[in-house]
């Protein structure tokens, strides 16, 4: 019966007109939620919130995030996150670079969910591009204790791979991280777009890149917490681009600046019903 039903459904879709098949491919992916496509002329706050500082991300980064359309902006149907080498002056803290990072937080928080992002990312030493997610609430106490899910992190000097990672554990410095990286078989991620995914699933998260799968992790743990802790939790949206820090590594003579991060569009599903 099963052949029969999946014989039936290939024969219907091969008869849809091509927007028709793209419409049966998005109702697979469940019901959309949330999305932001980047067709306006300015950030969507109701969606967005901007995040100012000058902390270094707790990685010895390089970048004062900044609100302004120097480094963050929609423009021609993408969002921009340019990194620039200005040495900018943000309440009294100077750094050598400045940039963006944005957040869905209390705009957009899920627990369980489809992520996809179309991007085209930046390449140079100390470049690094991050679509992920954070705890909203915090239930199991501060990072990673609460977890973090890395859709996409590239460093700019291995502009063909980039990383998918959880964190979890205990609090630093008792955090744990498991992941794995995927590698283009040629060109890079600067010299086209590419979607970028999660399948979140209670005990089970799927990486997969323009709609294919290559890795998922269905083991982790939380000290404050049962399986599938610390990834039961609603979490919200981070798209940002640092410079330099612990793991990138610093900015070098052959690094090229301003360094832009195209976003197309983010979308969000979550099943039909949910």
């Amino acid at each position: 019966m099963k052949k029969r039903i999946g014989f039936k459904l290939l024969c219907i879709l091969s008869l849809l007109p091509t927007a028709q098949v793209g419409l049966a491919q998005q109702a697979n992916k469940g019901k959309l939620v949330w999305a932001d496509e980047f067709n306006g002329n300015s950030l969507d706050y109701s969606k967005w919130g901007v995040e100012e500082n000058a902390l270094g991300g707790g990685n010895n980064e390089l970048q004062a995030y900044r609100w302004n359309k120097k480094n963050l902006r929609v423009e021609a149907g993408n969002l921009v996150i340019e990194a620039h080498k200005d040495n900018p002056n943000l309440a009294g803290a100077i750094k050598p670079y400045s940039s963006g990072r944005i957040r869905s937080k209390l705009r957009g928080d899920w627990t369980y969910c489809r992520v996809d992002a179309r991007a085209k990312l930046p390449l140079g030493r100390g470049i690094w591009p991050a679509i992920w997610m954070l705890p909203t609430d915090e239930k199991y106490g501060t990072w990673a204790s609460s977890g973090e899910i890395d859709v996409m992190e590239l460093l700019g000097h291995e502009p063909s791979t980039y990383h998918g990672t959880l964190h979890y554990g205990g609090a630093w410095p008792k955090n744990k991280h498991t992941g794995k990286s995927y590698t283009l078989p040629s060109g890079t991620f600067a010299d086209d777009f590419h979607v970028f995914s999660i399948i979140w699933e209670k005990g089970k998260i799927t990486w997969l890149i323009d709609g294919k799968p290559w890795q998922t992790q269905q083991k982790w743990f939380s000290e404050k917490g049962p399986f599938p802790a610390p990834f039961d939790q609603r979490f919200h949206l981070v798209l940002n681009l640092a410079v330099g820090g612990n793991w990138p590594g610093n900015p070098d003579a052959k690094t090229e600046f301003p360094a832009k991060m195209l976003v197309d569009y983010v979308r969000v599903y979550q099943p039909a019903g949910k």
